[in-house]
């Protein structure tokens, strides 16, 4: 991915050091560092006594002094991160972001917009709501891939070994298509699919060989697979064999069916982001 401009999304929290692997790959593949500091604003805790109409809104001090740390915890990291920029002679550029949690989606969309590649640090972890709003954000609002559980994006961008999750819908095309730079820098690609289905109108009758070929005629040294699931979920699945063919990457479709449903039920996109082990370039 040469030329490219990275996004990287982090909180106050985000490890100076685990940033600071991805320096010696910047250099080598010309790439722009943009990193984006967010932070929710703490929510405003409201009481049945002291609200409009009736008398003054009462603002707790705690609140006031939260609203402030937090502030300043981004201003600090921010300097920091400027600071590693110019230590290390790197292009990039830092902003931030300060919102209701619900508000950063579109923040975060914004500024991935411009950006080639968004990666977003597993500190945000910390706060589930704000990590689940920033990766929808991104996957929804900005049209561009996104990579979780790898801080420094060294594994990804440099990745060797990648396994695809593999079907026939729409995001899992997009995923491949936007992954194609790193897919054709590595050595292996696995296209694995999972409880295919085999009818014409589905994944065909040798599920994975359409995109194979595709794969192939671009240079890339390429394994299909078909796998039952064997009632186990899919997510499992997708996980137990990216250790068993020690691949550095998996590449999937993210939110094939609606977030609502998924929100409710579960599903393979919301188990792929809970887990914290395994490297996920997405797409919607």
């Amino acid at each position: 991915m040469e030329n490219s401009t990275i996004l990287t999304v982090i909180g106050a929290s985000c490890a100076n050091k685990t940033l600071q692997p991805i320096a010696d790959v910047a250099r080598a593949k010309n790439l722009h560092l943009a990193y984006l500091a967010v932070g929710a604003i703490p929510r405003l805790p409201s009481y049945g006594v002291g609200m409009l109409p009736y008398s003054t809104p009462v603002v707790p001090d705690t609140w006031q002094v939260a609203v402030t740390q937090t502030n300043s915890d981004l201003k600090a990291k921010i300097d920091q991160i400027e600071d590693m920029l110019s230590d290390e002679g790197l292009s990039g550029d830092v902003t931030s972001a300060y919102a209701e949690p619900a508000g950063l989606s579109d923040l975060v969309a914004w500024r991935a917009r411009v950006c080639d590649l968004s990666f977003i640090c597993n500190s945000l972890r910390d706060d589930p709501q704000t990590f689940k709003n920033v990766l929808q954000g991104l996957l929804f609002n900005a049209g561009a891939p996104v990579v979780i559980n790898d801080d420094a994006g060294q594994k990804s961008l440099t990745a060797q070994n990648v396994l695809i999750a593999w079907n026939t819908s729409l995001p899992a095309s997009r995923a491949v298509r936007q992954a194609l730079p790193i897919l054709k820098a590595a050595k292996s690609v696995t296209i694995a699919c999972f409880d295919p289905d085999m009818s014409e109108m589905a994944d065909g009758e040798n599920p994975g060989s359409d995109i194979g070929k595709w794969l192939t005629h671009h240079g890339c040294s390429v394994t299909v697979e078909q796998h039952p699931s064997g009632g186990k979920d899919v997510a499992t699945c997708i996980l137990e064999r990216v250790a068993e063919v020690g691949a550095d990457l998996l590449v999937a479709g993210a939110y094939g069916h609606s977030r609502l449903r998924e929100s409710l039920f579960g599903g393979t996109t919301a188990s792929l982001a809970e887990q914290r082990d395994t490297p996920v370039f997405m797409a919607h």
